[in-house]
């Protein structure tokens, strides 16, 4: 575009709506054990504000909805099917209702929508041509896919009891966690194309800086797992990568 966008858009505020609702219906009905998780046992002590922000996702969603242009509702209202389908028991096939609990897919569902909701979505919204920035759709795809995985690695346990036989519990911890490394490292290579066709040497360093930080974040909730960590410290690449973007 040429230019930094609007921090906060009708777009900004309507996905801020939208997640709020989809993370705060998952919290509302999911089921775990609170021995495995902290995370878990807060919000059974805390119901009340999963339901206040879901009021409040669901007054931001409807609000900024009329602000959008019908391309961004058409893709969104297929990211809400599939979002949904997440969490909740809707499917009828047997004792797989949900898209959760097919292991394989899990992971390509999560990164796939979140692709095209922090990539796909702003060229749209920002009236450009999606198959002008294929490299930055596939760097945002392969960005997400580590962090999913490193959350794939900490619910191994709970997705192991419940029948969910996900990435990790297949290909075992070792192979993840050399796929993450070989994922980061593609991730590097990437933006090292991207280098070579724009010349643009800050997003190189950017991109490469937080490779290496997503490196180090995935390593050490490896020696020291708790959810709190995992949401600060994974989740928080995804803040840290677009605080770059925009301000380096």
């Amino acid at each position: 575009m040429g230019r930094v966008p609007v921090f906060l858009s009708p777009l900004h505020l309507f996905i801020i709506g939208c997640t709020l609702m989809v993370y705060n219906v998952h919290y509302l009905i999911k089921k775990s054990s609170i021995v495995i998780s902290d995370q878990y046992a807060w919000v059974q002590k805390n119901k009340f504000f999963n339901y206040i922000f879901l009021i409040l996702g669901i007054c931001l969603a409807l609000y900024y909805s009329f602000q959008l242009p019908a391309s961004v509702w058409q893709a969104c209202l297929l990211l809400s099917v599939f979002s949904f389908a997440y969490s909740l028991p809707i499917l009828p096939f047997k004792n797989k209702h949900r898209l959760k609990d097919f292991g394989w897919l899990k992971i390509f569902l999560l990164t796939g929508i979140w692709t095209v909701v922090t990539a796909v979505l702003p060229i749209i919204y920002g009236q450009q041509y999606i198959n002008a920035y294929p490299f930055e759709i596939v760097m945002r795809f392969v960005f997400m896919f580590i962090l999913c995985l490193a959350f794939d690695i900490r619910d191994m346990q709970v997705d192991f009891e419940a029948g969910i036989f996900t990435l990790p519990n297949k290909i075992g911890l070792t192979n993840t966690y050399a796929l993450i490394t070989a994922l980061i490292i593609l991730f590097i290579c990437f933006s090292l194309v991207q280098y070579f066709r724009f010349g643009f040497l800050d997003r190189l360093l950017m991109n490469t800086f937080s490779a290496l930080v997503t490196l180090w974040a995935v390593h050490y909730v490896r020696k020291y797992p708790s959810d709190k960590n995992y949401l600060l410290l994974i989740d928080g690449q995804m803040l840290l990568n677009a605080l770059m973007i925009l301000f380096v």
